[in-house]
């Protein structure tokens, strides 16, 4: 497969509408700090040579991070999220339905355990097959 197509693929979006895409644009205008830490280590192919998009529409929801080539969300998650605990097993359950694979981190281990989480995600990325 061609790298523009494989790039094409990686738009998929699951019919997410303008308002989400909307949505996820301004998302993508007002990173929290934590998912600009760790999108300075998975942007342009730096982890594992594996293309991310941050802030992807997807179904109904937006994705923290979208690799298509490993089929893989990664979701970080902020105190708001102890208060929305029966969303996000809702949402994982749908994204998962879906075929992908989730993994999650919190904010703290975004900020103070980097290196851990970039080993998770390696493990990951290197236990799932890519795209050819």
């Amino acid at each position: 497969m061609g790298y523009s197509r494989l790039i094409n693929l990686s738009k998929h979006n699951l019919d997410a509408n303008s308002n989400l895409k909307d949505h996820a644009r301004e998302l993508r205008r007002n990173q929290t700090y934590p998912e600009k830490i760790l999108w300075d280590y998975i942007r342009a192919r730096k982890i594992e040579g594996r293309h991310f998009r941050r802030q992807h529409p997807y179904g109904i929801y937006v994705l923290d991070f979208y690799c298509f080539e490993a089929n893989l969300a990664i979701e970080i998650d902020g105190k708001i999220h102890l208060s929305h605990q029966k969303y996000d097993v809702e949402r994982t359950k749908f994204l998962e339905s879906s075929g992908l694979k989730i993994i999650r981190f919190k904010n703290s281990d975004v900020e103070n355990r980097i290196e851990w989480v970039l080993e998770k995600i390696k493990e990951v990325l290197n236990n799932s097959a890519s795209i050819s």
